[in-house]
């Protein structure tokens, strides 16, 4: 008989970011406080669901999401550095053509390449990282229920893989709010089926989507 088991791929909350830099993998960006209210609602709207495995990127603004769900569900969060926010050679820098670090002719040549992308990591190696990690927690999580909690490129990214997609891609379309739940679901180790919800929906921000690489 086999065997169903979810994966929920969970981005992290709002950040203070009054500065608007691409933090990417930089430490010490938190949660704002309006991240902390959707990770709490985000814990609500799971806390009744099986979920028995709870895996974070160790970034300080996925840990802090993960918080709520590890004490509303009773679980340890584990940290898995294959669940970080993708390499980016803007981290720390504004991104723009007329205020930002689009302005410098020294940084065009990273832009050459959008399809690999030429500015970061391989969008392969984060689509292999990811369903690396997504595989052990179907393992771990055997016919329960696991979140890992993660960032909007990342997550994207694996899903796009995962449902045919290209994965270069222009950022402001991608389906992937913050605090939403990608839920991918395996029938014993094959994937069947992908599904995407916003707990906090109506927590988000109403305004434009800019390109976020920091995520």
């Amino acid at each position: 008989m086999s065997e169903l088991t979810r994966v929920h791929l969970l981005r992290h909350g709002e950040v203070h970011n009054p500065t608007k830099v691409l933090y990417g993998r930089l430490p010490g960006y938190h949660l704002s406080d309006l991240g902390r209210a959707m990770a709490e609602r985000v814990a609500a709207a799971v806390a009744d669901r099986d979920i028995t495995v709870l895996v974070s990127s160790p970034l300080e603004r996925a840990r802090e999401t993960a918080a709520p769900l590890a004490e509303a569900l009773g679980l340890e969060v584990r940290t898995d550095d294959r669940l970080l926010e993708a390499l980016n050679v803007f981290e720390g820098l504004t991104f723009g053509v007329g205020d930002g670090s689009m302005r410098h002719p020294r940084h065009w040549r990273s832009l050459r390449n959008p399809f690999k992308p030429s500015w970061g990591e391989p969008y392969r190696d984060i689509a292999a990282r990811m369903l690396a990690v997504m595989a052990d927690a179907r393992r771990d999580a055997a016919g329960h229920e696991a979140v890992l909690v993660s960032h909007q490129l990342p997550i994207w990214t694996v899903r796009s893989f995962i449902e045919g997609r290209r994965l270069w891609h222009d950022p402001r379309r991608r389906e992937c709010a913050l605090a939403s739940l990608t839920t991918v679901t395996y029938e014993d180790d094959t994937i069947v089926s992908v599904a995407y919800s916003e707990p906090a929906g109506d927590l988000l921000p109403r305004i434009g989507k800019p390109f976020s690489a920091g995520a």
